[in-house]
């Protein structure tokens, strides 16, 4: 993972499958509001990102992840940490 960018188009590849069809991605759709995640489905969801990133996102940080863009920049600092 480098740039912020690679990593969006890497969320959006993880969450397109649970977009509605037509439904588009961006950095303010919201995990729960826009995209209908409950919070197990959340939580399979970063699951999916961990192993496609092969990282852990720390349980501290869920509560302050909401949109695409606060799970972005939660990768980023991981991947900044690891590096």
């Amino acid at each position: 993972m480098s740039s912020r960018a690679e990593i969006l188009d890497q969320v959006y590849e993880v969450l397109r499958p649970h977009a509605k069809k037509g439904q588009a991605l961006t950095e303010d759709t919201e995990l729960v509001g826009d995209l209908n995640l409950d919070s197990v489905q959340v939580l399979e969801l970063l699951l999916e990102i961990e192993d496609h990133f092969d990282i852990s996102i720390p349980l501290n940080a869920l509560p302050d992840i909401h949109t695409v863009k606060d799970l972005a920049g939660e990768l980023e600092k991981i991947a900044g940490s690891v590096s």
